[in-house]
């Protein structure tokens, strides 16, 4: 991934720095969701140009985002990974750029002390882990990996279920808990004094967003309560990755309730440029008002 990807943000003292696997994957709609088609997208023309396409079609982001706060390095999700088996063709057995990536961002491997996964799919743990010789070793063996036991117990029930995706537990998940570097914390805990953990469940049980506070400022880090800044509009939207679709939908009401004017700085984990900005009302429903670098 070219490094002009990077993008960096200062919350009070803290600072934010995404990290893109995948840029601007394009197609997304039937991919992600339910029911939504190139027309329907185009009914929300403030999508276009930043996220969707003039024809409608909706694109994202795979990226994970490193925290600087304080002496403390913190990794919030680790995006896909390289030579992971995966059923999706366009993940399978990737080969990027990430690691070299956040160290040139400033956060090398080594110095990593928190690993925070929102949630445990395939596509936010993948780089728990990296290919050494036929094993699967920590990536970062300098941190403690955070995990939610409910979230935990969900993706091992998954195992052996007709279309399940739980490649991910053998090569990202399962290596980093027999080495001894996970703690199961609760969705509520508190990784620093600027960052807790805000439970918001449905697309998995265990699922976490990372509220940010720091100098007076907020920020929110969503995980997969929003995929798309269509979900603004449409938070009733369904897609094909959540566990519970009317919690799903519950979540992602309060959630855009709660952050709507400028409580909060919203940086979207699929969100492509912008990926930050804020939740303005619309109505009966909401948008998305990117900030626009420059």
């Amino acid at each position: 991934m070219a490094r002009e990807h990077i993008r960096r943000w200062k919350i009070g003292d803290v600072e934010v720095v995404r990290i893109v696997e995948l840029f601007e994957l394009g197609g997304i709609n039937d991919i992600v969701f339910q029911d939504c088609s190139r027309e329907r997208a185009l009914r929300h023309s403030w999508l276009t140009p930043h996220y969707a396409e003039a024809d409608g079609s909706l694109k994202m982001n795979f990226q994970a985002f490193a925290v600087r706060a304080g002496d403390r390095r913190i990794m919030v999700d680790t995006c896909i990974g390289s030579d992971k088996h995966r059923q999706a063709p366009i993940f399978h057995k990737l080969q990027t750029t990430f690691l070299d990536d956040l160290g040139y961002a400033g956060f090398p491997a080594a110095s990593i002390d928190t690993v925070l996964c929102t949630h445990l799919h395939m596509d936010h743990v993948g780089w728990n882990t990296r290919r050494e010789g036929d094993r699967w070793v920590p990536t970062f063996p300098n941190a403690r990996y955070l995990f939610n036991r409910g979230e935990w117990d969900f993706i091992h029930s998954l195992i052996g279920k007709e279309d399940a995706e739980t490649d991910q537990l053998p090569d990202s998940l399962q290596p980093v808990y027999d080495a001894g570097l996970v703690d199961f914390v609760s969705t509520d805990h508190r990784i620093c004094s600027e960052l807790t953990l805000e439970p918001t469940p449905g697309h998995t049980p265990g699922h976490v967003s990372v509220r940010i506070e720091s100098g007076g400022r907020r920020a929110v880090i969503t995980g997969d309560l929003m995929h798309h800044p269509i979900q603004c509009s449409e938070p009733d939207l369904k897609t094909n990755f959540c566990n519970d679709h009317e919690q799903s939908i519950r979540t992602r009401r309060q959630f855009l309730e709660r952050y709507q004017g400028r409580a909060a700085y919203v940086i979207g984990s699929h969100f492509c440029d912008p990926t930050g900005g804020w939740i303005d009302r619309d109505g009966e429903v909401w948008r998305f008002h990117p900030d626009i670098p420059g």
